[in-house]
């Protein structure tokens, strides 16, 4: 029986039920560490819910960790070109932070984003790759991860080389070593300076998000330092003003935790989404990277067609014993220029809708972190002004005395 597809792209199942609407949804939870020294690593619990009838169940539940996070990226990213790939978060190598909590939770978070992305687009939820990494058992994962070959043995790293190579390109034409082969399309020439442009303003906000971050933190720690001050200061004084330097020192303290809280919020839920768009930006510049190879071999295929067919002509009038080996070659070029063509226009076709898909999806993510930004800021210059405005009346009554 054939199956029913609904708008958000998921395949829904004649049997469900019409009260219960087609779903996946995934959760990363639970990080924890396994093994020590240097094979130490972090796992993580990934939680399936799901009414699609290709899954094996309404739920699963599975162990994964970094790796096998990395295996899906790559497959998807060889897989579907044309879409803006879903971004992972770095591969933190510094021995000091990998265990740290901040970071496992950052990277934590950052997992979840990576797969819902996925799970949620109406292409990438389809994937069998995708079926395999959320109900596939450990042993069979590591199975799948070990017999990667070829493309697929690639690091996250390696990934960019496609448009380093596109650079190194560029620079050939400058340096008059080869003819350019670019595409003629100012629609998309004015998206590619956009991505680029918008890579450069989300870095530098990143930045001073960044900074924002660690000033917080930092004056969390200078409040902390002088409550602890003011209140060895109350206790030597030990009267009427000693106990409002104790009472000062206290809010000093209290406010320092409020500071320290609101620093790591504006870091999950501000630092960290800037930071994720730059990865996301990243990964549309390798997928511009990818159509402009797909359109260099397109060119080359069809110019070698061509002169392949006015061979074959030259065959053809000398009636050259060579005329079915060069009729073969001819039937090969020519279906590989079909399906560079072919692969070439399914990019462009990809990422037309993937521009739109960008845009409405980073106006929700980025109004969302400035509205957290926002609310973050005005609770705590609340609290803040609060604290020090209950202070105002024994501190008076002291400098009044």
């Amino acid at each position: 029986m054939q199956q029913q597809r609904s708008s958000s792209g998921i395949s829904q199942s004649p049997r469900s039920p019409s009260s219960q609407p087609p779903f996946l949804l995934v959760s990363v939870t639970d990080p924890a560490k396994m093994g020590n020294g240097v094979q130490a690593y972090i796992s993580y619990k990934v939680i399936t819910k799901t009414n699609l009838p290709e899954y094996q169940g309404p739920e699963k539940i599975v162990i994964r960790r970094y790796s096998d996070f990395v295996w899906l990226h790559d497959r998807i990213f060889e897989k579907y070109k044309g879409i803006f790939f879903p971004p992972l978060p770095e591969k933190n190598t510094v021995e000091k932070f990998r265990f740290s909590t901040e970071f496992i939770e950052m990277r934590r978070q950052a997992l979840d984003v990576f797969i819902n992305r996925i799970a949620l687009h109406h292409e990438l939820q389809q994937s069998e790759d995708l079926r395999t990494f959320l109900q596939a058992d450990e042993q069979t994962m590591e199975r799948a991860r070990s017999q990667e070959t070829g493309i697929f043995k690639k690091k996250p790293t390696d990934l960019m080389q496609i448009f380093r190579d596109v650079q190194s390109k560029v620079s050939d034409v400058v340096l008059g070593k080869e003819k350019p082969v670019e595409e003629s399309n100012p629609e998309y020439e004015k998206l590619k300076r956009y991505i680029f442009e918008l890579e450069d303003h989300l870095a530098e906000a990143q930045k001073h998000a960044y900074r924002l971050v660690k000033r917080h933190r930092e004056l969390g720690q200078s409040l902390s330092d002088f409550g602890k001050a003011v209140k060895l200061l109350g206790d030597f004084e030990g009267n009427a003003l000693g106990k409002a330097f104790s009472e000062l020192g206290a809010k000093s303290e209290m406010l320092s935790v409020k500071l320290q809280r609101e620093a790591h919020h504006l870091l999950m839920n501000f630092e960290e989404p800037l930071k994720d768009y730059v990865r996301a930006v990243q990964s549309i510049k390798s997928t511009i990277a990818e159509r402009a190879n797909a359109f260099r071999q397109q060119c080359e295929l069809n110019e070698t067609f061509k002169l392949k067919e006015i061979d074959l002509n030259k065959l053809k009038l000398t009636r050259s014993e060579r005329m079915a080996e060069a009729e073969h070659e001819y039937e090969e070029l020519k279906a590989d220029s079909e399906e560079a063509t072919r692969r070439f226009e399914t990019i462009v076709r990809l990422m037309n809708k993937e521009i739109v898909r960008f845009q409405e999806q980073k106006t929700l993510d980025m109004g969302l972190a400035f509205h957290e930004f926002a609310k973050g800021q005005a609770r705590l210059a609340n609290g803040i002004a609060d604290a020090w405005r209950s202070l105002l009346p024994k501190l008076e009554a002291c400098s009044s005395a």
